[in-house]
């Protein structure tokens, strides 16, 4: 798998829109175009780590806390950081941290603590401002309804004192498989028509993860 596989898959999972002002998660150094088989996680990208990684033949390290959290003006090995990320560098090393993203996300880091902790009637103490974001997917007409019962269950579609709130226009989609795919509907290779419903809605940020993910587990289409 490539490595701007992962770092969708990780963004999609773990937003890093909703990371703090003064966080840098994401991608720390890599190659986005390298072929990834295998990673290592740790809480810190220290130098033992990345030896480690080079001694286990991995090519990506996913931490918590950011190597990078001020702009580097060289790598010659006068810092921490620089003496990293060149060690990381030298041995084709991709680093990738989910810092604060990792707190906020829902069933990240805050809850879980506070679920170790045994705490009852968790709830978010300070709201991310600005944090909706819309979403908007295409699904067979007759499926439309499970798709919007999973992500409303998820969490989307909440405005105010509402909640499974969504636009629904009806409509036909076409496309045609290749002879790869295995179709829901119609055949490989041939064009197909298929009545859909495009439904919008909105949702925090935060949970878009758990949204996209129970979506992508309620629509039938491969793709």
């Amino acid at each position: 798998m490539k490595l701007k596989e992962i770092c969708s898959y990780l963004d999609s999972a773990i937003p890093l829109s909703i990371q703090e002002n003064y966080d840098n998660s994401g991608l720390q150094t890599g190659d986005p175009e390298t072929e990834i088989d295998s990673a290592l996680l740790s809480l810190d990208a220290t130098v033992e780590v990345i030896e480690e990684a080079a001694g286990s033949g991995c090519g990506l390290v996913i931490t918590h806390h950011p190597v990078i959290f001020h702009p580097l003006k060289s790598l010659t090995g006068r810092t921490k950081a620089e003496q990293i990320i060149a060690m990381a560098i030298r041995h084709n090393i991709a680093v990738y941290s989910s810092h604060t993203s990792l707190d906020a996300r829902s069933g990240g880091v805050s809850i879980k603590l506070a679920e170790k902790a045994g705490l009852e009637n968790i709830r978010v103490l300070k709201p991310l401002e600005n944090s909706l974001v819309k979403l908007i997917t295409f699904v067979p007409s007759d499926h439309a309804g499970k798709v919007r019962e999973a992500i409303f269950k998820a969490g989307a579609g909440v405005i105010g004192n509402y909640d499974m709130c969504s636009y629904n226009v009806e409509g036909y989609g076409t496309f045609r498989g290749n002879e790869m795919t295995n179709p829901f509907a119609g055949r490989k290779g041939e064009m197909h028509m298929e009545p859909e419903t495009r439904i919008e809605t909105i949702m925090p940020s935060y949970i878009s993860g758990k949204v996209v993910a129970a979506l992508i587990e309620a629509h039938p289409y491969e793709e």
